[in-house]
């Protein structure tokens, strides 16, 4: 059993851009960012349908997932391998609209997806293989993004 830990959760939930991957019906790839990404609990993660409609009909054929979620910055971050859940109503629904009204999501949301963790890894850049630190990588970001 995979456990997100309290560490991966605020991880997760500060950084909330991460990137989906889906396999289309033709079996080509399909990879698409999702800013609403959040830890539901230990084992869940979810996001929320608001403009998907490639995403959510590929889970309807192949609910195989992969969920990436890095820091632009650190260039650390973690890979999420799992089984998605489209969800419409419910009390689980309900709950995580909620959530997402009252952090300030604002926009129309269609679905949920709820994503069963099966695999999880950290994303490292190789320059850590190279002796750059974390605060080194970050000021070096920082200066090319101009911050």
């Amino acid at each position: 059993m995979v456990i997100i830990t309290e560490k991966i959760k605020n991880f997760v939930n500060f950084q909330k851009l991460g990137y989906v991957a889906t396999v289309s019906a033709d079996n080509t790839p399909n990879l698409s960012p999702k800013g609403t990404i959040i830890v539901l609990d230990e084992s869940y993660l979810a996001f929320a349908d608001i403009h998907s409609p490639q995403t959510v009909e590929n889970l309807k054929c192949n609910p195989a997932i992969e969920i990436n979620v890095v820091d632009p910055f650190s260039r650390r971050g973690y890979r999420f391998k799992g089984i998605a859940e489209i969800i419409s109503t419910g009390d689980k629904f309900d709950k995580i609209i909620s959530y997402y009204k009252e952090t300030g999501v604002k926009s129309s949301i269609k679905t949920i997806i709820a994503v069963k963790i099966e695999k999880l890894s950290e994303v490292l850049s190789p320059l850590y293989d190279l002796g750059y630190t974390e605060k080194k990588l970050k000021a070096k970001w920082k200066k090319h993004y101009k911050f």
